[in-house]
């Protein structure tokens, strides 16, 4: 529901949740021993640690002409049962099960949708014939 719920005409419910998949790391302030870089505090354990691994927090100061700023990078620190490309791919596996469970009949709405958008188009043709049909001796 969270796909459903997080869709935005500038983005995909989809795209977020698969990048908060991917976005745990390890920060022993927390009470569950994980942290999140998209949603921060969050209080969600990763719950697919043992196939990512532990990722770490880096910070790098990035240093530009007249500016600094603080860049957050994630680092694999452990790995995990799966390689960084093998877990990548199983979480948008994952992500895309579970927006299509969201909704299933989505596909059957669209087709709906384009087959009701022609049947007023056409109707629209045949209404303004008949508009013209009846305004004739007016105008």
């Amino acid at each position: 529901m969270i796909a459903r719920s997080r869709s935005s005409p500038a983005g995909s419910g989809s795209d977020w949740l698969y990048t908060y998949l991917r976005g745990f790391y390890r920060d022993s302030s927390r009470p569950t021993g994980w942290n999140n870089v998209v949603y921060p505090s969050v209080a969600m354990p990763h719950v697919l640690w043992e196939l990512q691994g532990e990722q770490v927090l880096k910070e790098e100061k990035v240093a530009g002409p007249g500016y600094t700023k603080r860049e957050h990078k994630l680092v694999l620190g452990k790995p995990g049962t799966m390689t960084p490309v093998e877990y990548d791919r199983m979480v948008a596996d994952l992500v895309n099960y579970m927006s299509y469970m969201a909704e299933p009949a989505r596909h059957d709405r669209k087709t709906i949708g384009i087959y009701a958008q022609m049947f007023l188009g056409l109707m629209f043709i045949f209404a303004y014939l008949l508009k013209k049909e009846y305004w004739k001796d007016v105008h």
